[in-house]
């Protein structure tokens, strides 16, 4: 029987747990507004020998966490129309191995104990059919489409992930091959459809979408303690501080050039961040991380807000979402220019380097702003995951109409 749209029932895998509260998710954000219209399924990443035994992860006591809340349960139903399926099985790590049909058939046997899971649980759902939207998870993913046989295959690609050595190991390989054989490819990014393009003609771009509700300026009425006492003018960053994704060098030589500037960075900084050097820098300040809900009153009490990302193979392809937060503040916003950033040319000083960066801090310091507040705020709000998600469903319904009807 072919799956048609009124009753399309989704099975969303991913590497990106469930529980993780601290970190944004676009494929939580999907599955939460998918769930509005239909009936879905999220699948947990499920643990493996690595995860299981690392203490430092964090991720097994995560889960165990999230499991003793639930009375233990493997299929929850976290909200009306939307489960949580917590595999059993820990699968093994082996990413290790080299690139050959060793690697094939051991990572064969991990899909196929995560699929049986998934079938079951689809089963104990009595769910007819279902469309497979797989999270950019293109090794324990690559066999799920002859294993759970779907109506639908979807690979959503957000992120440029063979730049990151662990998944160019295999996923070199097995992305390109994966992107031939499912049915869809659906992008945030108007750069990585076009790569997807090479190796299947079904890639659509789908927008991005956020979740502005704490995003308002009148969050910023008051400003906290920590960022009051910093005198004018801010030019902040809020975000993950990483030396993968951000430029050190372009922070610094704003604060270097422009020692009346003051540069404030707020989030948690990992080892290849260089923050001692930076933190030596008298107009330089890291404030640490906060919390989701607290991020906005800071971007309120900031003169401009930033993204000073690095230019790379990991950053060159993604939707910054931050874009859209500092835009919905309503504040003038200044990053460097790439394909996927030309969305924003006409609300956001896009620079071609470190010098034009600057001189677009100066020109909206000074006021010679791209566009008013209320546009900026406008713009931002436009993109929703209503829109996103309701471009995908668009494209997944048409190629389901194409199907040939079965009985």
């Amino acid at each position: 029987m072919r799956t048609t749209l009124d009753d399309l029932y989704f099975v969303i895998t991913s590497r990106q747990p469930w529980e993780e509260k601290n970190l944004g998710s676009n494929i939580r954000d999907m599955a939460r507004c998918l769930s509005q219209t239909y009936k879905v399924l999220f699948v947990n990443d499920p643990m493996d020998w690595a995860a299981a035994v690392s203490k430092k992860s964090g991720r097994a006591a995560l889960r165990n966490e999230f499991l003793a809340t639930h009375n233990g349960q493997h299929l929850i139903e976290v909200a009306n129309n939307l489960w949580v399926l917590n595999p059993k099985s820990v699968l093994g790590s082996y990413n290790w191995l080299p690139d050959n049909f060793i690697y094939d058939w051991f990572n064969r046997q991990n899909a196929s104990r995560l699929a049986a899971e998934i079938r079951s649980a689809v089963k104990q759902l009595n769910w007819p059919s279902v469309v497979l939207l797989n999270d950019n998870d293109m090794l324990q993913g690559f066999y799920l489409k002859e294993l759970v046989k779907p109506a639908l295959y979807v690979y959503y690609l957000r992120d440029n992930f063979l730049a990151v050595n662990y998944w160019k190991r295999h996923g070199e390989r097995l992305e390109p091959a994966l992107m031939q054989k499912v049915d869809l490819v659906a992008s945030n990014s108007i750069y990585l459809t076009n790569q997807a393009a090479r190796y299947n003609p079904n890639s659509v771009y789908i927008g991005q979408g956020c979740d502005l509700t704490l995003f308002k300026p009148a969050s910023g009425d008051v400003a906290p303690a920590d960022i009051a006492r910093i005198p004018s003018p801010r030019i902040g960053y809020a975000g993950a501080l990483t030396g993968l994704r951000l430029d050190g060098d372009l922070i610094e030589a704003i604060a270097r050039r422009r020692p009346d500037w003051q540069v404030v960075l707020i989030g948690h900084a990992d080892d290849s961040f260089p923050k001692e050097r930076l933190d030596a820098l008298p107009n330089i300040t890291f404030l640490g991380s906060k919390k989701p809900a607290d991020i906005p009153p800071y971007l309120a009490a900031m003169d401009v807000l930033i993204n000073p990302q690095i230019l790379n193979e990991v950053t060159i392809g993604n939707y910054p979402r931050k874009i859209d937060e500092y835009l919905a503040m309503g504040k003038p916003v200044v990053a460097f220019k790439t394909e996927t950033m030309s969305l924003f040319e006409n609300h956001v000083y896009l620079a071609g380097g470190i010098d034009q960066f600057i001189t677009g801090i100066e020109e909206a310091l000074t006021g010679q702003e791209l566009s008013t507040p209320q546009a900026r705020i406008a713009f931002a709000h436009e993109h929703t995951w209503e829109n996103s998600v309701g471009a995908l469903v668009s494209e997944i319904t048409k190629r389901l109409a194409a199907q040939p009807q079965t009985t």
